[in-house]
């Protein structure tokens, strides 16, 4: 058997003593026991909540900080008047900028992960909305990604700051951090997260609001997590 499979038969045994939902405590410790690949994988909570997405009023999106962060940086320009510039790059941003950084983009620039804009650049930046939207990195008030204090969200964004919405489906994805971290920072950053799900449940959803969470490894059986 190769070293693939051998992993893979492991990982099943060891899920067939994690049936059902468990306890934060004990998903977390299934997630660190499972045998996986030499590279550091990133562990992500997948919920399943009872909205009605096709409601404007009952759409989840935000971003968050997790307290003991989620292991990874992440590239970050800015949209910025020229007197900004200095400011945004010291932050973190690997570009900033105005019409310029439109024109490079425009141009098939995309080497970032996040785009952070001041509101008076969105005028600009609003040409680029067929090229960022599919992607997903339009700046948005609603993500913290436009906002006046641009170099505050720049450093937080490098920082590891993530973003997170529904789908189509009703299920949102989030990284709460690495299969090297501790159980007690992942079991921190996985609270952090459901509670931060809960306090955004809209006023006109009905019923059961959080219908199912499952926490898995990226590349190791998910662990569905007690509510």
């Amino acid at each position: 058997m190769s070293k693939k499979g051998k992993r893979s038969a492991a990982n099943v045994q060891i899920a067939a003593k994690y049936q059902g939902p468990q306890p934060i405590s004990e998903a977390v410790k299934a997630i660190k026991s499972f045998k996986g690949p030499k590279f550091d994988q990133s562990v992500e909570v997948s919920v399943h909540l009872g909205i009605d997405p096709r409601q404007a009023d009952q759409q989840i999106r935000t971003s968050i900080s997790m307290p003991k962060g989620v292991g990874k940086t992440a590239r970050v320009i800015c949209f910025c008047s020229e007197d900004l510039v200095n400011d945004a790059k010291a932050a973190g941003a690997i570009e900033a900028g105005g019409k310029e950084l439109v024109e490079k983009i425009e141009g098939g620039w995309m080497e970032f992960d996040v785009a952070v804009a001041a509101p008076d650049m969105m005028r600009l930046v609003s040409k680029l909305g067929r090229t960022l939207g599919p992607k997903g990195l339009m700046p948005s008030p609603k993500a913290g990604t436009v906002t006046p204090d641009v170099a505050t969200a720049v450093k937080e964004y490098s920082a590891g700051k993530i973003e997170f919405r529904n789908d189509t489906g009703g299920n949102v994805h989030c990284v709460v951090g690495k299969t090297s971290f501790s159980e007690a920072d992942l079991a921190q950053n996985l609270q952090f997260f459901l509670d931060t799900i809960e306090k955004m449940k809209p006023a006109s959803a009905k019923g059961q609001y959080i219908k199912k969470c499952v926490i898995s490894g990226t590349m190791t059986p998910g662990i569905q997590i007690k509510l």
